[in-house]
């Protein structure tokens, strides 16, 4: 025993003399480290054990999408040796991501929707699943892109036509059947990974295809053919509830919309989503070893070459009906960080109702809330933008 031990303290002293030898020469990317090196030779046990301690596994989303591309931003920004790695694992998307959440092996957190659960509990597939989960921040909002022949106009047109939501494990299947719910439609739906879908839709086989996921989305941007064009979703009172204006330009999707237009839709926010662990669990450490490094480092997030998408995060945004995981909540109100935009809204509430004399109800300030801070992250993305290119 004391001769493994011996020889894993050989190696962790190998890892840091190799390190700052490195950094003190030239570094040759083609060469295995050799931090790597010692491991190799000398790694036992007790090195497994302290590679396993501060590793964070994290499902993501399917290949091309938004989730993907945050899973890396994760890991490029917070890995630091021994003392912190961020595992990120392709996945099948939001609903598979819940039950990978529940009761995959290994898998700390997540990326997921936050209409899923909901779907799961009203459709009869889970009960009080909330419970199970907790938050560590709301991400952004995840756009619902509606594809379509041009002389489609809006989503309603769409009622009795066959359209793809993607495969049943994920999460837009479950936006799109909510939404044709709340509208009464009645398509034809059809479960087809979006990049078949839009051969099919090419081919004249399907009338449209609805890709829900964070601007600019990939599958999207390349898709052209000048039969198509994104078609516009209305905010309209039923959807107020559970989503978000949004809106998408040329800027976006220049292969879809055209110049100087915008095209209206609407947004669900994703969530980084944990397993409720309780504080005494080694996997609730592991957790909060990552929040540490992940607020902490946060404002690194919203600066190139990272997903711009990380410009709309705020960390201290609330999610109605989902608990904080408790460390992130104690790192917030250790650093004194509150939802500013909820206390300036609730300012601006005060202000219009005694302007108008009427005061809304708390479903009416709920909706108008959402609607607030989906404008609030339009502006802070596009402020963002305007501050780089002038850097640039």
């Amino acid at each position: 025993m004391r001769r493994v031990l011996g020889m894993a303290m050989v190696a962790i002293m190998m890892a840091f003399g190799f390190a700052a030898s490195a950094e003190e020469g030239e570094f040759d990317p083609a060469k295995v480290s050799e931090s790597l090196k010692a491991i190799f030779q000398f790694g036992s046990a007790a090195t497994k054990q302290a590679l396993n301690a501060n590793t964070v596994t994290l499902i993501s989303g399917t290949i091309g999408g938004t989730y993907v591309q945050f899973g890396a931003d994760l890991a490029s920004v917070l890995d630091d040796g021994n003392k912190l790695r961020v595992l990120p694992i392709v996945g099948r998307g939001s609903v598979q991501s819940v039950a990978d959440i529940l009761f995959l092996q290994g898998v700390d957190l997540g990326i997921v929707r936050s209409d899923t659960l909901d779907y799961l509990e009203r459709k009869g597939f889970a009960k009080d699943i909330k419970k199970q989960f907790t938050y560590v921040t709301k991400l952004y909002n995840e756009e619902m892109h509606v594809i379509a022949s041009k002389s489609i106009h809006n989503l309603r047109e769409l009622d009795g036509k066959t359209i793809s939501v993607d495969l049943p494990n994920g999460g837009t299947f479950v936006t799109a059947l909510t939404v044709f719910e709340r509208l009464g439609m009645k398509p034809k739906v059809v479960y087809i990974e979006q990049r078949i879908a839009l051969e099919k839709l090419k081919a004249g086989e399907i009338d449209a295809v609805i890709v829900c996921g964070g601007k600019p989305y990939k599958s999207v941007s390349t898709f052209k053919d000048d039969r198509f064009h994104l078609v516009t979703v209305n905010y309209e009172k039923p959807l107020q509830g559970d989503y978000l204006p949004a809106t998408l330009t040329a800027k976006d999707y220049p292969n879809l919309i055209s110049d100087q237009e915008q095209v209206d839709t609407i947004a669900v926010p994703a969530v980084l989503a944990a397993y409720n662990w309780a504080p005494n669990t080694e996997r609730y450490r592991k957790l909060s070893v990552f929040v540490d490094n992940f607020f902490t480092k946060f404002p690194s997030f919203q600066k190139p070459p990272f997903h711009p998408k990380w410009k709309e995060v705020s960390l201290s945004a609330q999610l109605p009906d989902w608990q904080r995981f408790p460390a992130a909540k104690h790192w917030l109100d250790n650093h004194r960080i509150e939802p500013v935009a909820r206390l300036r809204f609730d300012e601006f509430l005060k202000q219009s109702a005694s302007a108008s004399g009427k005061t809304p109800t708390d479903n009416e300030k709920e909706a108008l809330f959402r609607q607030f801070q989906a404008w609030e992250a339009e502006q802070n993305a596009r402020a963002q933008v305007r501050a780089t290119q002038r850097q640039h």
